[in-house]
This record gives C-alpha cells, sequence and structure tokens, in this order.
C-alpha cells in the first residue's frame, strides 16, 4: 500500500502559500519593545526597526553596518553607530522582553508538541582582528575548534524540539582583561563586569535571571564545561533544578555509593592526612562503557531528520559523583547515547522518572541550540557587527535575539501551512514582503514552493515502510 504523502494538503493549494504571515517589523517592536527605545524624550523605535531590518536583509559576510546603509532606506550610518554605541537604552530590558515573548511563544508549542522545554546553555565564539573589541583574546573558538583571537559569549536558549531562540547572553572577559582596568574602562565595561567571571559563573547568572523573571522549562541542558563544572551542578541542586549536562569521557564516578573517612598515616613518619578519602576507587567513563554489551543498551528513537529517523543506543545508570573537595558525593543519573559518537552526561534527576527515550531527548536537546547559532550567524548577522565596545556589542546582541525572536514567531504561525519552513526560507520572504514588487514576491514563493516539494519527496523517500 503506497504511504499518504506528509505534504499532500501543503502543495495541492497554491493560495496557502500566498497566505504567509509575515509579522511586520513594525508591529513586533510596537506590541512589545517600543517605549524600551525611547532614551529621555526621544524615541529611537524607528532606529531599531531600520537595525532589525538590515540584519534580515544582508548576506553572511556583509551584515555590517555599511551594507545596511545600502539596503535600507533613508538609513544613516553614523546613526547607526550612535544608536549602538552611545544611546543609552538598557539591552538587559530588551532582552527580558525578548526572552518572556520566547518564553510565551515555546509554552503554546510545548501543548502542541507534547514535549518538554529546555533551557540550555551553550557558548559561541566571534573571531576578531586586533585587540581593542572588549573581551578579544588568543582563546578557544569553537567556530574552528582551536585557539584563536575571538570573543566567546555565554547563552541561555529556550528550545521545545526543532523551535529554539536565544534569550539571554553575558560576554566572557577573560583575567588579561579583568587584570587591566584601564584596558576595561576604555571598553567601556561596567565596574560591576570588570571582575573575572568563569563561563559557568556567568551561565548560572543567566539561569538565576531567568528563574527570576517565571520562565518555564522543563529541564536544563549544557556541554561538558558546564556539567564537569561542580559549583555550578551543586548551585543548580540548591536552586531544585533539574538538570542533564554532558560530561568528558574522562570524568570520574562511582558505581556503589561510597564511604569517606580520613585514612590513617602511613607508617611511623610524614604527616598525618587530614582530606576525606572514598573507600573505593571510581572509574572513568571512558573505561566503564568498556564494561557494557549490548543487552546494557536500548535502541531509541529520538527525532525525526530529513533523511529517517535519528536511532540511538542509550544506557542509563545510577552512580556516585565527588568533586574532591565536598564532604559527601552526590548521587547521580548516568546518561550515555552511541550514535555517531558516544556521548555521556550526568542528571539530578532520579533515573525511574524517566524511560530511555526521554533522558536521550535531554541529552539531545543541544543539536537545536547549535543550529540556532548557526542561523544567527549565517542569516541573522550575529557575528558581522563593526564595534568594538561593551555598550555597543551588548546593544547588537539584544537586536540579533529580537531578529531571531522574529523569525521563531514566523515559523510558528506558518507551522500549519509551511512545516519546512528554514530560517533562509523566512528571511527571504520577509525581503520579498517588504521590499520587492508583487511579481517578485510570487517568484520567490514559487521558488520556495519546489524547494518545499523537494525536500519532502526526499524526507517521503526516507519514511516509506519497507518491503520484504
Amino acid at each position: 500500500m503506497k504511504p499518504k504523502r506528509a505534504d499532500k494538503k501543503i502543495f495541492s493549494n497554491k493560495t496557502q502559500y500566498d497566505n504567509f504571515s509575515d509579522n511586520s517589523l513594525n508591529r513586533l517592536i510596537n506590541s512589545s519593545y517600543n517605549d524600551l527605545f525611547k532614551v529621555y524624550t526621544r524615541s529611537c523605535t524607528h532606529v531599531a526597526e531600520e537595525y532589525l531590518s538590515g540584519l534580515l536583509q544582508c548576506e553572511k559576510g556583509h551584515e555590517n553596518m555599511e551594507r545596511m546603509v545600502e539596503k535600507v532606506n533613508n538609513s544613516d550610518y553614523k546613526r547607526y553607530i550612535h544608536f549602538l554605541s552611545v544611546s543609552k537604552w538598557s539591552a538587559p530590558d530588551v532582552n527580558s522582553v525578548t526572552m518572556k515573548s520566547v518564553d510565551s511563544s515555546l509554552r503554546a508549542q510545548k501543548i502542541k508538541s507534547g514535549l518538554p522545554t529546555g533551557l540550555v546553555i551553550d557558548e559561541t565564539s566571534h573571531l576578531k582582528k586586533g585587540l581593542k573589541s572588549v573581551g578579544v583574546s588568543r582563546q578557544y573558538a569553537g567556530v574552528v575548534g582551536k585557539v584563536d583571537n575571538c570573543q566567546v559569549a555565554v547563552h541561555l536558549s529556550l528550545s521545545n524540539e526543532k523551535f529554539c531562540s536565544l534569550v539571554g547572553t553575558g560576554l566572557f572577559l577573560p583575567e588579561v582583561w579583568t587584570k587591566d582596568k584601564e584596558r576595561c574602562d576604555i571598553a567601556g565595561v561596567p565596574e560591576l563586569d570588570q571582575k573575572f567571571q568563569t563561563k559557568p559563573e556567568l551561565a548560572l547568572k543567566l539561569v538565576k535571571r531567568a528563574i527570576g523573571s517565571g520562565i518555564e522549562f522543563d529541564f536544563i541542558g549544557g556541554d561538558g564545561l558546564y556539567g564537569h563544572n561542580a559549583e555550578l551542578t551543586r548551585a543548580l541542586d540548591a536552586l531544585g533544578q533539574f538538570y542533564v549536562l554532558d560530561v568528558h569521557k574522562d570524568e570520574l564516578v562511582f558505581l556503589t555509593e561510597p564511604t569517606f573517612s580520613i585514612p590513617g598515616r602511613k607508617g611511623n613518619k610524614g604527616k598525618f592526612p587530614t582530606k576525606i578519602q572514598p573507600d573505593i576507587e571510581p572509574v572513568q567513563l571512558q573505561n566503564y562503557i568498556k564494561l557494557l554489551a549490548d543487552k546494557d543498551f536500548s535502541t531509541e528513537q529520538i527525532r525525526k531528520t530529513a533523511k529517517g529517523l535519528k536511532r540511538s543506543k542509550v544506557h542509563t545508570a545510577t552512580v556516585w559523583h565527588w568533586d574532591g573537595k565536598e564532604e559527601k558525593d552526590c548521587k547521580r543519573t548516568l546518561v550515555i547515547t552511541k550514535s555517531e559518537k558516544i556521548k555521556y552526561s550526568l542528571s539530578n534527576g532520579d533515573k525511574e522518572k524517566y524511560n530511555n527515550k526521554e533522558w536521550a531527548y535531554f541529552q539531545c536537546s543541544r543539536y537545536w541550540v547549535e543550529r540556532c547559532f548557526d542561523d544567527c550567524k549565517n542569516e541573522l548577522g550575529m557575528s558581522g557587527y563593526q564595534v568594538t565596545g561593551w555598550l555597543a556589542w551588548q546593544h547588537h546582541m539584544a537586536l540579533v535575539m529580537m531578529a531571531s525572536l522574529y523569525i521563531l514567531t514566523l515559523k510558528l504561525e506558518n507551522q500549519e501551512e509551511m512545516p519546512l519552513l528554514s530560517v533562509r526560507d523566512a528571511k527571504l520572504l520577509v525581503i520579498a514582503k517588504a521590499f520587492a514588487t508583487q511579481k517578485e514576491v510570487d517568484l520567490c514563493l514559487e521558488h520556495i514552493r519546489i524547494r518545499h516539494r523537494q525536500r519532502q519527496a526526499d524526507i517521503d523517500r526516507y519514511y516509506k515502510p519497507k518491503s520484504f
């Protein structure tokens, strides 16, 4: 029996694409942000709208203010510079509205999908030349996988399956900056932010801000940098937050609960020990997995992809973790997934509360956040700024997160008629609807319609039932 095409309804009615809801930038800003761009008695809302239009219109590698002026009518380069670098509108206030708007949208989406919403911690880097850009130094840049001259920022994202948007950011200042007050002052770094903070400390501040704003999420996710940090995980324990954080393959765990005591002195010489020690040896995760057989894993369908269902082998176990400093260990749930690569995570949740498929869903949530970073960099100008100061960086990122919210809103509003709508597609449609002739809009819609039909046909091939 021939399987039913998932795109039959979508592509049989050509006019459905013509009903694309563009949720204009003007409506978005005036409904939620209008008062936030007022400085004293003057409103800069129109400049914010121009800048957002520029982020949406410019191509990757050309998202700077010089190219924006070429794209946006009646725009001015010096006005943009002043808007980012001098104007006193509050980036934190704008970010707060963005966070609450994303939260509201994903609460509704959670009802539709029936899937948990994750608050995911991750960092991204922006390659830079020179030494003036605030926070720039030679440090690890994930975007190229090596140490390079870059800025690094910690971000929070809210994610419900494939729908994801950035909701918070904190610029990481290396010690070469925080130890140089003059350099920080020249870049405009506020006094309170000149104290060195690790990335996990920045992440904790962002999480606390989200909790304080009443943001609704079901779990916290993050990579090994955050899962390995005992100060962060203990703080999340104290806040009563459920997390599933990745850890590295050399992380040490106990397979049974250890007992701690101060050992006696060995021999008749030397100092008496003063630090507690466990009565059993811990094991590295990369060695623990060697003890497992195939029967210790279950095969789970994790998520849908364009090439069929993604399946992973999943193993969960109760372990105990000790950071070597505390007086007592902590009970944890270990999650191991094997697909293209092996991933390890530790959680403060009870192993029996969720099944293996649910544990794997929690762990794989970072995939959508990484996609969100890619979209923000490739389509929304996240790394394309030409400013060096602290205030300008904060302002630019606040506007990028607004643009990310705008695209998320378009995808959510049009998911029934256009389920394959990508950030790129949404961007092209917005540009066409706002700046092109009706003939050009129709041509853009036709190209997207054809592209979606081809994508859906490719997807259907992988979801056809196998014949025997």
